[in-house]
């Protein structure tokens, strides 16, 4: 072939012609089959420099599989993120349902403050791949911050029927209060059936409302003896939860744990922290991705979940607003008027079930309990006061 240069050279058939004024270049076999050392030479250091690329000789099912691995010990979603970073493969690879179901509570943990429409669409995505924790997170997250109470609900229920134990539970709390309806449509017997479910699988908080519930006759027949037997049962799966959290930390594993409660006597019949209604004193445990996420996002917002007055203390209209549950961690907001029940003592603090009420006692409501007549009198002495005032 003749180029406009007057050059005339035979183009093979794998080899790719040069354009008019380019010098052809020349694979490293050619070169060293032409016995140009030099050329052969430099094409030998490129290769080693750039080096072999071992992924693409892997099948995609493998890479598939590691990489569901990788999601199911991911610490953070950032590090999904950054693997789908890497190459075009493995982005193609890693928006399979196989890796979304199989990712980590600790890649699902998101924060209220980063709360955008790629976060919930992330969310949903792992929902819909059949992930049981995104299923909760996000079906609390609408049920209770977006107002979406039935989507809420059906990814909840979708939680439930795979057997996420929070998921149940959080469920029997919705049928007890009514959540998201009027107040007839409450339904005891079925959130209590709903309770029992997740108390069988070792959920604490459903052991203790499910034991308060057989203790008070509430959507149950009475059966105090039962009761006692599950709040025990509850106190004791908190105490090794505890226990396992602690062996498991960097710190000392016992320095933060109050076992020497047992030997000076401490609280509860018999003088044994584990026969308490209301469970040992033990460090608080972290709160769940969505219960913390509730917690701030109300938070962000200027609701808090301290205990306030009753109307008839204040002279104000408080009843008219929506309130959260007064246990600090527990995030849930009443989705009607006067649903939470409210204690008996006070009336000031707010409660989405007898588990958040008894967690709540022991860390901060019986230091500030007051009887609702010493509130009475202090309004009255106040208004006396001001009438008196010239």
């Amino acid at each position: 072939m003749k180029t406009r240069s007057g050059s005339v050279y035979v183009a093979g058939r794998d080899e790719q012609a040069p354009l008019a004024g380019q010098k052809r270049k020349r694979s490293p076999a050619a070169a060293a089959a032409d016995g140009d050392d030099d050329e052969c030479y430099t094409g030998l250091l490129k290769r080693q420099a750039v080096g072999p690329d071992y992924l693409d000789g892997i099948p995609d099912d493998i890479v598939l599989s590691i990489f569901s691995k990788l999601a199911e010990t991911a610490s953070s979603p950032a590090d999904l993120l950054s693997v789908h970073l890497t190459c075009k493969r493995l982005h193609g690879l890693g928006r399979q349902d196989m890796v979304f179901a199989k990712a980590s509570p600790a890649s699902l943990a998101v924060k209220a403050a980063a709360w955008s429409e790629p976060v919930q669409r992330y969310l949903k995505r792992c929902a819909d791949a059949g992930n049981l924790e995104a299923c909760y997170i996000l079906g609390m997250i609408r049920f209770y911050c977006l107002g979406s109470r039935s989507g809420g609900a059906a990814l909840l229920a979708k939680a439930a029927v795979g057997g996420h134990p929070a998921a149940l539970y959080s469920l029997a709390v919705i049928q007890f209060n009514g959540s998201g309806g009027a107040k007839s449509d409450r339904d005891l017997r079925a959130g209590a059936a709903l309770c029992a479910r997740s108390a069988a699988l070792g959920h604490v908080d459903a052991l203790r409302e499910l034991g308060h519930c057989l203790q008070d006759g509430y959507g149950v027949r009475r059966d105090p003896a039962e009761g006692r037997r599950l709040l025990v049962a509850a106190n004791a799966r908190e105490l090794s939860l505890a226990l396992a959290a602690a062996a498991a930390s960097a710190t000392h594993p016992f320095a933060s744990l109050p076992l020497g409660a047992v030997a000076a006597g401490g609280v509860g019949a018999g003088g044994c922290p584990l026969l308490s209604d209301f469970g040992w004193s033990l460090p608080e445990a972290e709160p769940h991705t969505a219960n913390q996420f509730m917690s701030d996002w109300w938070a962000s917002r200027g609701v808090q979940a301290s205990p306030k007055k009753p109307a008839e203390a204040t002279g104000g209209e408080s009843d008219g607003e929506l309130r959260l549950c007064s246990h600090m961690r527990c995030g849930r907001k009443e989705t009607r008027r006067h649903e939470f029940r409210r204690c008996s003592v006070c009336g000031a603090a707010n409660y989405c079930s007898r588990a958040c009420q008894a967690l709540d006692w022991k860390r901060a409501h019986k230091a500030q309990c007051v009887p609702m007549d010493r509130w009475l009198l202090a309004a009255a002495a106040g208004d006396n006061a001001a009438a008196a005032a010239p």
